[in-house]
């Protein structure tokens, strides 16, 4: 692994022994097995330190997105009864307020570096279907939810990516996508310690250092989501580097529009451009293009992994559908989550009593078997990738004192994907400007579940139990999108 800003190495024998060392000390320390662990930490090599150190010590590892505020970082640390936390001197206030009420210790990159590097010992033993990571989605709805991804889990989709995910012991891959994210920690950081190949390390995305560690480590492999492979598309200073090493770039978290990828694949000369599908609940994969040779179809994502089932499911009579038609697209496998934390309610509603996970996705699989995702029931709003849950930004709208009722819906973007956009009812006699709506969600949320912008209206749409049409004011936002107004 290389530290991409400073050019730190670790190698995997250190990684190890590090991992090992911290184990060691969690143990000491009385670290039992089946407790939970925070990590809230940028990418670099003390992650996955933290990460194995955890799970060797018997434990389960949650990880928090370092630009939490102290409250979404308090609602994740209390949920999952996080113990000990691992940050940074800077976070360490934040982490520290957050976890008042469960956190026994915090550990810091600077003790972590002290520590002594450790060796074989009797570590506690974990069963497959312990849970190893306690990553947090907001699921098809919702506000978020701790997804139990156990050692069986994470370690079968390692092996079930062998068929369609090529990265080897020659590749160079650059980890630019956050390891708390479950595409940044199974998709980049395992599969590249599994398969032995060297990690570029960037704690952020910044055009010019980006282009620059591809350049000056010869990276073969970028797994990026589709905003910034438009930014990539778009950059004018993409000629003034040396990218001529970069083979494959891989496509996650949200759609990728086919011109964009082709825009993008012409001015680095071919190189090959493929999608994945799947959700954090399948650890998280379920369709991938393969590296066979062939060249992925526009519109589609991909063949089923191995080991896999799928379903398309129309979701009014559950029933499958005909071949080549659309409805709810459904997987069973060892990578589907063993559930949603202390929710066994919320469980049952996307798994069934036969082990099916329900995607909240409608596709459909054409002859060739690719899978082709073209809507989705869910009402989750992807922004740059990330998950936002339109309930939590409505919660937080209702408790200004102008505000009398609110909905939060996707608006198309052409560079987020999707941004959240809220519809208001002022209460009668009150005022508020938007801008001091968003600033009051944009004050209380991490940057990425801002609300972007806001309409006042008269009345939310809701059915005779009080739900909130959602999907009436989605589809008038796209009939607006098409329209240009």
């Amino acid at each position: 692994m290389i530290a991409g800003t400073n050019g730190r190495e670790m190698t995997y024998g250190e990684l190890a022994r590090r991992a090992l060392g911290l184990a060691q000390a969690l143990v000491q320390d009385g670290f039992q097995r089946g407790e939970v662990a925070a990590i809230c930490l940028p990418n670099g090599p003390q992650f996955p330190v933290c990460f194995l150190g955890i799970t060797k010590a018997g434990g389960a590892a949650t990880t928090l997105n370092p630009n939490f505020t102290a409250a979404e970082m308090a609602k994740q640390l209390a949920d999952s009864g996080t113990v000990i936390a691992f940050t940074s001197d800077e976070l360490k206030p934040k982490i520290a307020s957050a976890g008042a009420a469960t956190l026994r210790r915090i550990w810091t990159i600077e003790e972590l570096d002290a520590l002594p590097l450790g060796g074989p010992f009797a570590s506690p033993a974990a069963d497959a279907d312990d849970v190893a990571a306690l990553p947090y989605s907001s699921g098809t709805t919702g506000a978020p939810k701790g997804v139990m991804l156990t050692h069986r889990n994470l370690v079968a989709m390692q092996m079930q990516m062998e068929p369609v995910e090529a990265t080897g012991p020659d590749d160079i891959v650059l980890a630019v996508l956050p390891f708390f994210h479950i595409y940044g920690l199974s998709v980049i950081l395992l599969l590249a310690l599994y398969r032995g190949a060297t990690l570029v390390i960037l704690p952020r995305f910044e055009m010019e250092t980006f282009l620059g560690a591809i350049e000056r480590y010869h990276v073969t492999r970028l797994p990026l989501v589709p905003p910034l492979i438009l930014r990539l598309a778009n950059e004018p200073r993409l000629e003034d580097f040396d990218l001529t090493s970069v083979r494959t770039i891989i496509s996650g978290a949200a759609p990728l529009p086919d011109d964009v990828a082709a825009r993008l694949s012409a001015r680095l000369g071919g190189c090959l451009i493929k999608q994945g599908y799947g959700m954090t609940e399948l650890s998280p994969g379920g369709h991938m293009h393969p590296e066979d040779g062939s060249v992925p179809r526009p519109g589609t994502v991909g063949v089923l992994h191995p080991n896999t089932e799928c379903r398309i499911v129309d979701p009014v009579t559950g029933e499958d559908v005909a071949p080549g038609q659309t409805g709810e697209v459904w997987y069973r496998g060892p990578q589907v989550m063993k559930g949603y934390l202390g929710r066994p309610a919320e469980t049952a509603a996307v798994i069934t009593p036969d082990g099916w996970l329900r995607t909240g996705d409608i596709g459909r699989i054409d002859g060739d078997g690719q899978l082709c995702v073209v809507d989705r029931l869910k009402e989750l709003i992807k922004y740059k990738g990330f998950q936002v849950a339109p309930a939590e930004l409505e919660a937080l709208l209702v408790t200004h004192p102008a505000v009398a009722d609110a909905a939060v819906v996707a608006k198309p973007d052409v560079e987020a994907g999707e941004i959240p956009k809220a519809f208001v009812v002022l209460k009668p006699g009150a005022t508020a400007t938007a801008d001091e709506l968003l600033a009051y969600v944009a004050a209380q949320v991490a940057g990425y579940k801002k609300v972007r912008e806001i309409e006042f209206v008269e009345a939310v749409p809701r059915s005779p139990s009080g739900k909130i049409l959602r999907r009436l004011l989605i589809e008038q936002e796209r009939t607006r999108s098409r329209d240009g107004t």
